[in-house]
């Protein structure tokens, strides 16, 4: 079958190269792709906000599913848009998205439905969050309620930080997303975690876990990014613990959605905190992480077109397939990130660096300039390596990154380091 792919990062590129070796595709478009989907597929210059000029593509080029990458068009409602014209979507219907949409839907769904997550506040007025700010002290977590491309959250250590946050949110420091409505909740102690799961909208499967780092700089220190780095499987996350969360979490989520009217189809990624009462819930996000998707992608072993079908038709299979070695991505970012982002420098010698057994490098950031790849973002490249542990795939993967030539990029030199301390 043809297959559309939605979106322009490190994810759509690892999607589409999971996609590529499945026996089930015929062509593959990706809407609107980078340098490195250019590659493997079919770059298409469609917005996704154009419902009705996706729409005319997909019956154009007879599209048997769209999967889309990620969380705008999906809190968007595209998914709703291309189920009414008949097509086949992998990716949650815009009720479902509220999962991650809505902060504050969520943490009403887990406080109704009795899912472990931080004790919470919700509110629209800025006096009453102010107030209970006063009333609950610090350190306390302040949250725009809608998407804020991950830079919606303040962890305050203390009652001035978080007084300061609530003014900032309710200002419009964070546009839309908190303009309207704050969660204020607990700060949870504990090591975070990602995990996924894959649903049809009656069921859900494990897919796997990682770990991110956050924080731009060498021992997590500096501002958040996007990610700077991750690896997967996360150790936390043992077979013991993942079964904990599909069986307190995930699973009571989905059987919540359905019970709601708003059935959950795509991927539950799950950020989480493990403490010493076991795993809460941080917060959901309805597509595959960036990056965790890149080091999950290169562990799968089944074929992700058939799971991405098979959620989309109500028909999973009991479990995932996936390698037993530890996968994990460098990013290299742009000088200036995660502020502003130095575009337009020069990269060079990426076919060096997968030169290297079980290296691989995705573009996340990029772009051809007068025939010449340069950076065209804030985080530029994944570069993603395969090993037997988290400590050989770290030195690989670094290898891979000095292999590369980008004067203008930088990138953190210990990711893992959590992992390889244990």
């Amino acid at each position: 079958m043809n297959v559309l792919l939605i979106g322009s990062g490190g994810r759509e590129h690892a999607l589409a190269l999971a996609l590529v070796k499945s026996p089930l595709l015929d062509r593959l478009f990706v809407a609107p792709g980078n340098p490195g989907t250019a590659r493997i597929a079919h770059n298409v210059a469609l917005d996704a906000g154009d419902f009705a000029k996706v729409i005319a593509f997909c019956r154009e080029e007879s599209i048997g599913l769209v999967a889309i990458g990620p969380e705008q068009p999906l809190v968007d409602g595209l998914t709703d848009a291309l189920e009414a014209a008949g097509l086949k979507v992998f990716g949650p219907s815009q009720a479902a998205a509220r999962l991650e949409g809505s902060k504050g839907f969520t943490k009403d769904l887990c406080a109704k439905y009795h899912i472990p997550t931080a004790a919470y506040g919700r509110f629209a007025d800025k006096d009453r969050a102010l107030a209970y700010v006063r009333e609950k002290g610090a350190p306390i977590v302040v949250k725009a309620d809608g998407l804020a491309a991950g830079k919606g959250v303040v962890v305050a250590m203390t009652p001035a930080e978080a007084e300061q946050a609530v003014e900032s949110l309710f200002s419009g420091a964070f546009g839309a997303a908190g303009a309207a409505e704050a969660v204020v909740e607990e700060c949870l102690d504990g090591e975070e975690a990602s995990f996924f799961a894959l649903c049809d909208g009656e069921k859900a499967v494990a897919f796997a876990s990682a770990q991110d780092h956050k924080r731009v700089g060498d021992g997590d220190r500096g501002p958040n990014t996007g990610g700077m780095g991750a690896y997967s499987p996360a150790p936390v996350m043992t077979p013991e613990m993942s079964a904990r969360v599909m069986r307190e979490i995930v699973e009571p989520t989905v059987a919540a959605m359905k019970a709601e009217g708003c059935p959950f189809k795509g991927v539950l990624f799950a950020g989480l905190m493990i403490g010493k009462d076991g795993p809460k819930l941080i917060e959901y996000n309805t597509r595959f992480g960036d990056p965790e998707c890149q080091v999950m992608m290169a562990r799968l072993e089944d074929d992700l077109l058939g799971l991405l079908l098979a959620c989309a038709e109500g028909r999973l299979p009991p479990n995932v397939r996936l390698s037993d070695k530890t996968a994990l991505t460098v990013v290299l970012a742009a000088r200036g990130y995660p502020g502003t982002p130095l575009k337009g420098g020069r990269i060079d010698a990426i076919d060096e660096a997968e030169k290297i057994p079980g290296v691989s490098v995705i573009h996340a950031g990029t772009k051809m300039e007068g025939g010449q790849l340069v950076a065209n973002g804030g985080r530029v490249l994944n570069v993603v390596a395969l090993a037997d542990s988290v400590a050989q795939a770290q030195a690989l993967a670094y290898r891979g990154v000095d292999a590369i030539r980008f004067p203008d990029g930088f990138c953190r030199r210990d990711i893992g380091w959590r992992a390889i301390g244990r």
